[in-house]
């Protein structure tokens, strides 16, 4: 199957300036470099650098999604900042507003996943660790809004996308495994609801955006798994429970599918369409004719939800890409 995603709209955001936080790994650094094919400007936002690694303890920098970008002959400058620092988110805004004179696209995906426990209660959780999940899932985006809006509103179009895990309507319906992971996801989503209604008289746009299972670097390190051996590993668990990485894995996409829906999404000139909606890289890409870097597009929150209904295993994954 051919890729039609791949190399359309290579100039579609020409003259566009966008803002990714966190844009250090997953899936913020393939929608930084998805927003650089396509000509924005982009900074590149996040904690980890080369002389000082976040507490992620994680070895992607921001200055190699700055590289990615401009060896691909795009533009893009990091951005080192710390999204729970006030005076520093300012100062980045600033630092744009100086620099380029506008925003168009503001990207907020700051998640917060090293911070989960799963299988706490609340009543045992870390209450530290939770708020600290809260705080970086939540409350980084809520600062990046509040300093980048002003500038992002004073000419129309402006777009801002909020990353969160899961739709309004799988969320709605499934506890996501933690209080304090259901509650910070749930904000982003609600988030965006909230600003595209602020941002309806300005002629701006707000969109909370899902992956599916997102393959990221995280995730596949965690499973012991690598770009070419991921699939294999999850088919040989089909009918087991409680192995790694488990079955439904074969349904994950890489964080590429995501970036094209939302460089889509950048680029149409109908983009007020999506205001205050929730919905994921699947219908994006579906939409938008796009697919992920292996040709396929993923339904990952169908198949999930049907695994809910049968044996485990019994579900082909072929039958939802």
């Amino acid at each position: 199957m051919t890729d039609p995603g791949s190399d359309r709209g290579l100039s579609a955001l020409n003259g566009r300036v966008a803002l990714v936080a966190g844009a250090t790994r997953g899936a913020g650094r393939a929608i930084a470099v998805e927003l650089g094919r396509a000509g924005a400007i982009v900074y590149c936002s996040g904690r980890s650098t080369r002389k000082a690694p976040s507490d992620y303890g994680r070895t992607e920098t921001v200055e190699e999604t700055v590289g990615l970008i401009t060896g691909g002959g795009g533009t893009a400058h990091a951005a080192v900042t710390d999204h729970l620092d006030v005076g520093a988110v300012r100062s980045l805004i600033e630092r744009i507003d100086r620099e380029q004179g506008r925003l168009d696209i503001l990207v907020n995906d700051i998640g917060g996943e090293a911070y989960v426990e799963f299988g706490r209660p609340l009543w045992e959780y870390d209450l530290d660790a939770g708020i600290r999940l809260l705080d970086t899932g939540f409350r980084t985006h809520l600062n990046t809004s509040h300093s980048a809006l002003p500038l992002l509103i004073r000419q129309p179009g402006g777009l801002v996308i909020e990353v969160t895990d899961g739709t309004r309507a799988y969320n709605d319906t499934h506890y996501r495994g933690t209080v304090f992971l259901d509650v910070t996801k749930t904000a982003v989503d609600r988030f965006a609801y909230a600003q595209g209604h602020e941002l309806i008289p300005h002629g701006g746009t707000a969109v909370s955006v899902t992956p599916g299972w997102l393959r990221s670097e995280m995730m596949l390190d965690a499973f012991g798994v690598t770009e070419s051996t991921w699939r294999s590993a999850a088919e040989a668990n089909r009918g087991l429970s409680d192995v790694v990485p488990p079955y439904e894995f074969v349904i994950s996409e890489s964080p590429t599918m995501l970036a094209r829906g939302i460089t889509a999404l950048a680029a149409d000139p109908e983009r007020s369409r999506w205001n205050t909606r929730s919905v994921s890289s699947f219908e994006l890409a579906g939409h938008y004719g796009l697919t992920d870097v292996d040709g396929s597009r993923p339904d990952a929150w169908s198949f999930i939800t049907a695994m809910e209904s049968v044996p485990a295993g019994i579900l082909e994954a072929d039958d939802y890409r």
